[in-house]
This record gives C-alpha cells, structure tokens and sequence, in this order.
C-alpha cells in the first residue's frame, strides 16, 4: 500500500474480525483543500469520504490476507454497499471494524462499520457502512501472473502490522530485510 488509511490495528480475531484506528490531523495534507475558506466562509478540513472507504477496505483487506499468512495476493474488487451519515474532521479519531462474512479460493466478501470518535465527549459513534468484495487475484487470473512490484502489502503495511503485534502473520519472504535470519 503506498498510502496507509489506517494507524493502528486495536483488534484482530483470526479469520474472523479486524479494527483498527485512524487519527484525523491537520497535518495531513488533503483536508487543507477538502475544503479551502472562500469569501467569509471559513475552512471546513473534512476527511474525504472516498479515503475513509479506502481505510475500511484496508482493513478489511489485511484481515482477508492474514487468513492465508499473505502468500495471495488480495484487492478490492467491489464495493457493493458505502454509506457515512456524518462528517470526520481534524481532531477526530476513525474505528473500522471489519468481519468476513464469506471467504473461497477465488476471494471474499466483508461488511464493516466506522465510527467516530470526538475528544471533546469521548464517544465512539457509529457514522457509517460498508460491503466489500475482495478478488484473490493469483486465483483469477486465468494463469496470468500477477507481478510482484504491483503488491499492495509492501514494507508500511508489514510496520503496520509489527506494530500491531501481527508480525506472525508475515511468512519469511514477506519479512522486512532486517527481521530476516
């Protein structure tokens, strides 16, 4: 993954459920134009809502992986459901909570939920849905190899999951340089 969506996995039950949290800053260069003052209008940095999708699939598309220690590769196929009933600002802390409600050779489907945290109340509030479906691309390639450098898991999904306490799910191959030996 080039861009991660996601900070921290804060839950993980093997083949079965995965969370993890993502904390909104101003730091992050997108929500200095999504959305820009204009006139009087002041700045309204709003978390995209098509990079909120992207950490939910994320995380589900690391709990799809894990359950075959990531030796297939595996990418969003389709989105069937995405719904956010309110907006993400600076400040805010996002849960996805994903769980695999169907998993075969060719891929999987997962259902999860956001939610929101806001510091000024201290509670986690349920904004939003989504369905997704993963394709194991090795499976259903019709014996076209997929090329390694296109991989999504590359070395800042494994420091994800390091971090995580997840280092287990990696298989020798995919270990960074300095964890190998």
């Amino acid at each position: 993954m080039r861009w991660l969506w996601i900070d921290s996995v804060v839950a993980f039950e093997p083949e079965r459920r995965m969370a993890a949290v993502k904390n909104v800053s101003l730091a992050e260069e997108h929500l200095h134009d999504h959305f820009p003052p204009e006139g009087e209008l002041p700045a309204q940095p709003i978390m995209p809502a098509s990079l909120i999708l992207e950490g939910m699939a994320q995380t589900a598309g690391i709990l799809v992986g894990s359950v075959n220690a990531f030796r297939e590769k595996v990418i969003l196929a389709k989105v069937a459901l995405f719904e956010m009933d309110e907006d993400v600002v600076a400040g805010q802390c996002l849960r996805y909570d994903a769980h695999i409600e169907r998993l075969d050779p060719a891929g999987a489907a997962a259902e999860g939920t956001i939610e929101r945290l806001d510091h000024r109340d201290g509670e986690w509030r349920s904004i939003g849905r989504a369905s997704l479906m993963f394709s194991h691309i090795d499976q259903n390639r019709a014996g076209v190899e997929f090329p390694e450098h296109n991989f999504v898991f590359g070395p800042n999904f494994r420091v994800i999951l390091e971090s995580s306490g997840l280092s287990r799910f990696i298989t020798p191959s995919q270990a960074p340089p300095s964890a190998k030996n």
